[in-house]
């Protein structure tokens, strides 16, 4: 079920081969107004990205369609390996999908409503603005862009499409983050005045290797997308893209994502979008990957007052190996991990909120830690006046905070950053910076 009443064609799609070329036509059932169809008619899916992640997104997929409420029907991924793989997976499940190397022949399907990017950072942004460009609902991992202008313009093509953008910080549909929320916004510990958060160190590359040919399964070009042309190297992917800060950006812009989020909701400060950052860290000893092990960043943030500490690898105040700790003025709270996967403490569990006390939100719970991301994904889909739970501008209000940390760093010197004009105060240098150049096709 496709509720959305305009599709815009791009010259993306004519592209590449004959196949992309050809006209886009736009299904009926995408002009109807909102929720005309049954709220049981199952969504289609088609999985972006069908590795790490995207294993696991394509197992929930499977699972939603064994309940009735989802089908899927088409994967895409640039290792011919994976790809085979998923599609393996699905027949052992009885799903009947169609296999792409290329993402961009998905999205010309008119029988897909949604999609679900799994991708390297670096192509969130153009793969979901590309897909809410065709009309279809998005659910993208985190963190939500690489720069500042991406985000921009992935809340401008859910906006201008009305589209549904799901962002992978699931700690908002986790019960330790809703346990915690509820008791902080209820005055457990008072006004918060600072968090401090807690991280283990991003690696660095301790066994340098030569560029070299690319596998064979492997389709280079486009796992490069939007990035500039560089030789293949054994050390750029597949998950060891985080260690670069033009494709991740550290643990900061992987963990970051999530745990800022569920901070910004358990202090009700998503509306918080200005403040200033500091950063100091130190530059990897060797190796390819260029992001700083160590670092420390400071954010303050102005009415209400707190300030923002993520460290690497910082104080560890819990008993895991990330974390974040509220400070308040009548005591302090812990939160372990990014408010899922690991229970609330005992003060959170047993906090009970006083009459009309606030109530946070919560999506209904798939499993033990609350962990239906992708359900309440589904949900609002099917709602025309409901937004998910981490709708893409949260997300990228969280992921602003991961770009200015790294830019702090980079440039050596503290930022002012203005929420609503989306720029640097008085620093030309850092504005440049707040977008990077696309390679030619595959760019916004």
């Amino acid at each position: 079920m496709n509720s959305n009443k305009a599709i815009k064609r791009r010259d993306f799609l004519a592209t590449g081969t004959a196949m992309l070329a050809a006209p886009y036509i736009i299904p009926s059932r995408a002009l109807a107004a909102p929720g005309r169809l049954g709220a049981n008619e199952r969504i289609t899916l088609g999985f972006i990205g069908v590795g790490g992640m995207g294993n696991g997104h394509l197992g929930r997929g499977l699972k939603f369609r064994e309940l009735g409420q989802a089908e899927v029907v088409a994967v895409c991924d640039v290792d011919s390996t994976r790809l085979a793989g998923a599609v393996k997976r699905c027949a052992d499940a009885g799903a009947d999908v169609k296999a792409y190397a290329d993402y961009r022949r998905l999205l010309q399907r008119q029988d897909i409503d949604a999609v679900v990017v799994s991708t390297p950072d670096h192509w969130h942004a153009v793969q979901t603005v590309h897909a809410c460009e065709t009309g279809k609902h998005v659910y993208v991992e985190k963190p939500s862009s690489v720069t500042v202008r991406e985000g921009q313009a992935m809340v401008d093509a859910a906006r201008s499409n009305r589209c549904k953008v799901q962002v992978g910080a699931q700690g908002r549909s986790g019960k330790p983050a809703y346990y915690t929320c509820r008791a902080i916004r209820n005055g457990i510990i008072g006004r918060v005045t600072k968090v401090d958060c807690w991280h283990y160190e991003t690696p660095y590359d301790r066994n340098p290797l030569p560029d070299g040919d690319p596998p064979a399964q492997l389709d280079w070009d486009m796992w490069l997308g939007p990035l500039r042309w560089r030789p293949y190297n054994p050390r750029y992917c597949p998950g060891t893209f985080r260690w670069l800060m033009e494709s991740g950006g550290g643990q900061i812009r992987d963990r970051g994502a999530h745990q800022f989020s569920a901070i910004l909701w358990c202090l009700n400060a998503d509306h918080q979008t200005s403040f200033t950052v500091e950063a100091t860290g130190t530059p990897p000893p060797m190796g390819l990957w260029d992001c700083p092990p160590t670092i420390d960043i400071t954010y303050t943030f102005k009415n209400p007052d707190w300030t923002l500490i993520w460290s690497q690898p910082g104080r560890k105040t819990g008993k895991t190996e990330f974390g974040q700790m509220f400070y308040g003025e009548k005591g302090r709270l812990l939160l372990e991990w990014e408010g899922a996967r690991k229970w609330a403490e005992p003060e959170a569990l047993e906090f009970k909120p006083p009459a009309g006390g606030f109530e946070p939100y919560t999506p209904g719970l798939f499993d033990d830690f609350g962990m239906n991301h992708m359900g309440e994904w589904l949900k609002a889909i099917k709602t025309s006046d409901h937004l998910p739970n981490v709708d893409i501008e949260i997300a990228h209000r969280t992921a602003i905070l991961c770009i200015l940390g790294n830019l702090s760093y980079l440039l050596g010197r503290k930022l002012v950053f203005d929420g609503q004009r989306q720029k640097v105060v008085g620093d030309d240098q850092a504005n440049r910076l707040l977008g990077t150049p696309q390679r030619h096709p595959y760019h916004l």
